[in-house]
């Protein structure tokens, strides 16, 4: 396994935000947590008043990264087993 550097990390995190900022133009602070969740293999709940690009936000890292989008309406009465199944 071959290790990569931290300036490699930082150029191509740069570079997503770059693509990404293209489309998406808001709070570069929330891409970049976004972001370090991805590269830490954890997951990410954006939360916030409805129009602000949560959605669109969710979409271009998708697109960028090479990944699969797919969204989640919540109400209050959503369980896990509705998601996942049971």
């Amino acid at each position: 396994m071959s290790k990569v550097g931290i300036e490699y990390v930082t150029e191509r995190v740069r570079a997503v935000i770059n693509e990404v900022g293209n489309y998406f133009v808001g709070d570069e602070e929330v891409l970049s947590k976004v972001l370090a969740s991805i590269i830490a293999g954890g997951h990410v709940l954006i939360e916030d008043v409805p129009g602000v690009g949560k959605t669109l936000l969710s979409k271009m890292l998708a697109k960028v990264l090479g990944l699969r989008f797919s969204r989640i309406q919540f109400t209050p009465d959503l369980l896990p087993s509705d998601i996942v199944g049971t």
